[in-house]
């Protein structure tokens, strides 16, 4: 798959997530397939005001390019000042505009979904950063419950010089329940020239081969199915390769995964107590005879406690995967 002047080795995307995609969490996503990881998003009027911990969002390595950096905001101009900064700073390979956030706490704002009722507000974001940048942008959308609208708001973003399209298949008032509409997404994408990439609800290898040959769109993007379960991007890759499931993985595996996690995240410097803790709650829901261990992580004290009760599943044989990720 292309986006504008980059190439793509395959076409499976990390959604950008808050609280989930950073840095460490994007480069356990790279090794096992993703052929593109997105940042958390990045909060434009933060940026500029140069708040460290939205500028941090961006910290990259070479291990995980291509990276795209995720905007939220309202207005062009600070969404163009802000992309120059982050562009200055970790020279990301793209940049994503968020028209698809449903949380009440960002639309308040005219952020995320918000932008679906502005489509000359979408015009003038996506126009200014594409004449500030010399790297493709690119915008993901949810779809409205007017098929039309839809339509007309993807044509826009299209015309406006976005490179491609992610198109999550559910309005803002569905947040994430319900199910994903991939007629309207299909329709997308038979109307669009520029790449399109579906989103919503995919969340196993034969949804993921079925979204893809029904919608026909360009590429996948995944995105809550893979919190605490990055092993699923080889699965899907081989299954759409291959045609073939893989074998289920052991619960050690898992393990081994989040305690990589770890280490990367001491390694660039995101190691802290409430993020390990929330990341171990996800990685190691997929298993049977679990509560016992997620009693004991939810209730350790400090950063080492919960370190040492993760190693100490390496040895525990009572445990066992129960989801094949």
């Amino acid at each position: 798959m292309n986006i504008g002047k980059l190439r793509l080795k395959g076409n499976l995307v990390l959604a950008p997530m808050a609280d989930v995609t950073n840095l460490p969490f994007r480069l356990l996503c790279k090794k096992y397939g993703a052929s593109l990881v997105y940042s958390e998003m990045i909060a434009s009027d933060a940026v500029i005001r140069h708040n460290r911990k939205s500028i941090i969002r961006g910290l990259t390595c070479n291990d995980e390019r291509p990276l795209g950096l995720q905007l939220l905001g309202s207005c062009a101009q600070v969404m163009a000042d802000s992309a120059l900064i982050l562009h200055e700073t970790y020279k990301p390979e793209l940049f994503d505009v968020n028209i698809g956030c449903p949380d009440y706490k960002i639309m308040k704002h005219g952020c995320g979904s918000a932008l679906l009722r502005t489509p000359a507000a979408i015009r003038d974001i996506i126009t200014q950063l594409c004449g500030s940048l010399d790297v493709p942008v690119t915008a993901k959308m949810r779809i409205t419950g007017n098929l039309d609208e839809t339509l007309k708001l993807a044509r826009c973003i299209e015309s406006s010089g976005a490179s491609a399209l992610s198109v999550h298949g559910k309005t803002p008032g569905q947040k994430y329940a319900g199910t994903s509409n991939l007629e309207f997404i299909k329709k997308i994408k038979r109307e669009l020239s520029i790449p399109v990439i579906a989103n919503g609800g995919i969340n196993n290898e034969e949804t993921a081969k079925h979204v893809l040959e029904y919608t026909g769109c360009d590429g996948l993007m995944i995105g809550r199915a893979v919190i605490g379960a990055p092993f699923l991007f080889r699965r899907i890759s081989h299954y759409l390769d291959k045609g073939e499931l893989l074998p289920l993985r052991t619960f050690g595996e898992t393990v081994d995964d989040l305690l990589e996690y770890c280490e990367l995240s001491r390694k660039f410097g995101l190691l802290t107590y409430s993020d390990f803790k929330l990341k171990c709650q996800w990685f190691v829901r997929g298993g049977e005879n679990v509560r016992t261990v997620r009693k004991k992580i939810n209730d350790a004290k400090d950063l080492e406690s919960v370190i040492g009760i993760v190693r100490d599943l390496k040895e525990d044989t009572s445990l066992i995967q129960k989801t094949p990720f």
